[in-house]
């Protein structure tokens, strides 16, 4: 899972990167998505990775109620295959063991492991490699409930505003409105698994994602940076119930290359 996330791109990118060169204005701009295009393809052709930076290994975990792990724990299993996955596939080791002493694990683990437990006898793993550069450019804000949708729109573009062209655009941007601190960030980071594109159920939601991605692509940004319409793919939204106090809202940014790999036992 590990290589394949990192050898192979997803059909829903490399559509959205099709249907984005179509509507580029910028020359420079339409070259970089062509360049785009031809990368997948020669990291999947070729068993290598698309970008260098392999990636943080985040993990998504469904486990059914009725599931029972046997010989061993899942989240030691989860990190032997990442130590394996990241060596024998040559991928780039980035993680370093404590964040400020900066020694290299050598071998990409720990990985990042969220578990929800659902109904069912059924386990399903989901991994999304992160990079550095567009983690460094994702925020987190608590806003003041009268502040509204209006203050929502307005972090999230500043946000992509700020980031500009250092997490590689074009970009996937995540929104996680709601609940708690920690709950918003994590909210974020879901929306990025959606398909690229894909609007979310919710129509007040699918609504607003319309909104923010004609107003980040108003930016002017464009791929790479280098100026033209396209600096985002897709906004993705996901909202939760929050307190009467608080308003949280949390845009973690994904670059171009949007990497996810599931499987279900």
């Amino acid at each position: 899972m590990c290589q394949e996330a990192n050898y192979i791109l997803g059909q829903d990118v490399i559509d959205a990167f099709k249907n984005a060169y179509e509507t580029e204005q910028s020359v420079t701009g339409k070259d970089i998505l062509q360049q785009l295009i031809e990368n997948a393809q020669i990291a999947k052709n070729e068993s290598v990775p698309m970008c260098q930076d392999t990636g943080f290994s985040v993990f998504f975990i469904e486990m059914g109620q009725d599931v029972h792990i046997e010989g061993g724990s899942l989240e030691d299993a989860i990190n032997d295959g990442v130590r394996k996955g990241y060596q024998e596939g040559y991928l780039r080791k980035s993680i370093v063991g404590h964040p400020l002493e900066r020694q290299n694990t050598g071998d990409n683990t720990p990985a990042v492991i969220h578990i929800r437990v659902v109904p069912g006898d059924k386990l399903k793993i989901t991994i999304a490699p992160k990079g550095g550069g567009s983690e460094n450019m994702s925020a987190i804000k608590m806003l003041k409930p009268a502040q509204g949708v209006e203050g929502v729109k307005d972090f999230v573009v500043e946000t992509v505003k700020e980031a500009g062209p250092n997490p590689c655009p074009p970009i996937i941007v995540g929104v996680g409105i709601g609940g708690t601190f920690e709950k918003a960030a994590l909210l974020a980071k879901e929306a990025l698994l959606r398909p690229v594109g894909e609007p979310s159920s919710d129509s007040y939601a699918a609504d607003l994602e319309q909104e923010l991605l004609e107003l980040v692509n108003k930016l002017g940004i464009g791929p790479q940076g280098l100026g033209g319409k396209t600096t985002a793919l897709a906004v993705h939204v996901n909202t939760h119930p929050a307190h009467i106090a608080s308003l949280p809202v949390a845009v973690n940014i994904n670059c171009h290359a949007s990497r996810h790999k599931e499987i279900e036992f």
